[in-house]
């Protein structure tokens, strides 16, 4: 069983928490936050060691995982130092999204984690559902043949007010991972958003994609919109049929182009996943099977690595915001870990 450990004690970091206790893969054996109070209530509550200071924490426990789910300045300035001192330790580090409001501390806390040969991943949730596996499947067996266009959207309404890129650093790595997830790498972005009356973030905007393989793609995003029916939606066309998936975990359709008949999985009232509450539970617990099972660091699903990407991507639209023009996604983010091979769907198409 896995010793695990907590930082950061908020909403989410509380909800890792609970998960770690409730999973049979784990034994969380304490919690930190720099808030003493955060710290104490989550002890208390949990019936384990609380601490306000990592090191100390770590030091002390010696826990075989950690959950970072600190937050700061755009959902994720705090994650690089406590993960960096989790690594610095020999934690093997589950962060929550995104890996860093910035480049630089990502690229460091990547390198750090390769350096340790040290399993580093992030909470990109949404791929760890049933139905956006069996997406993903169906993409590999070359169901809609070659991708060439995919539509992405998510809006949730919030009020919060940060730095004028907020929008776009804290909600689109779910959104970009679940782009690279089922088409590959993007390797050119033009980026337009707008600022809502009252607001002073860029609040909704519209970015468009060439993927490494040719396909195209947009992505909406929103802080303006309440969560509506669906709040987030996938869809990837290609040469042979469409998929469109609803709220990553909802319901999946195929729509083959040989046929007038489709394919629909709806999630299950009885068995099913409840709400998004879940996919914490699917991502959590993954990692904690594959860390018993021993998986190299490099085949972990969801690694930092992905996470990195997803924010070089980010890093191209705000770019693109700044210039105008169309920007290129820095090659050296590309992990290849989840580029498709399609010669079998071409052959099939053909």
């Amino acid at each position: 069983m896995l010793r695990t450990c907590v930082i950061g004690l908020g909403p989410i970091g509380n909800r890792h928490a609970d998960i770690h206790q409730a999973d049979p893969l784990a034994n969380l054996v304490g919690v930190c936050d720099w808030n003493p109070e955060r710290a104490e209530a989550a002890g208390k509550r949990l019936g384990v060691p609380y601490f306000t200071d990592a090191a100390t924490m770590l030091k002390t426990l010696q826990p075989d995982m950690v959950s970072v789910a600190t937050g700061g300045h755009e959902y994720g300035s705090e994650h690089a130092a406590a993960t960096m001192v989790a690594l610095q330790h020999g934690c093997h580090v589950l962060c929550e999204k995104p890996i860093s409001n910035e480049l630089e501390p990502a690229r460091k806390m990547v390198a750090l984690a390769r350096e340790k040969r040290l399993c580093f991943a992030v909470n990109l949730n949404h791929r760890f559902t049933p139905a956006c596996r069996r997406a993903r499947q169906w993409l590999a067996e070359g169901r809609i043949g070659i991708p060439r266009f995919m539509n992405m959207a998510m809006w949730i309404g919030n009020p919060r007010e940060s730095s004028p890129w907020f929008h776009f650093k804290a909600l689109h790595p779910h959104t970009i991972d679940i782009m690279r997830y089922f088409c590959g790498e993007i390797e050119a972005v033009h980026a337009f958003a707008i600022k809502a009356p009252g607001r002073s973030i860029w609040s909704t905007a519209q970015f468009n994609f060439r993927f490494k393989s040719g396909a195209t793609g947009h992505l909406t995003g929103s802080y303006d919109i309440m969560r509506g029916h669906p709040m987030e939606r996938a869809e990837v066309g290609g040469t042979r049929g469409r998929i469109l998936l609803q709220d990553m975990f909802k319901e999946l359709t195929w729509f083959p182009h040989h046929s007038s008949e489709k394919i629909v999985i709806t999630n299950p009232i009885i068995g099913g996943m409840g709400d998004f509450t879940d996919t914490f539970i699917n991502r959590i617990h993954n990692f904690f099977a594959e860390l018993t099972e021993g998986i190299p660091p490099d085949k972990i699903d969801g690694q930092a690595s992905d996470a990195l990407a997803a924010q070089s991507v980010i890093d191209a639209n705000i770019r693109s915001m700044r210039t105008g023009k169309v920007e290129m996604v820095d090659p050296a983010s590309w992990t290849g870990n989840y580029d498709l091979s399609y010669g079998e769907a071409q052959r099939a198409s053909d």
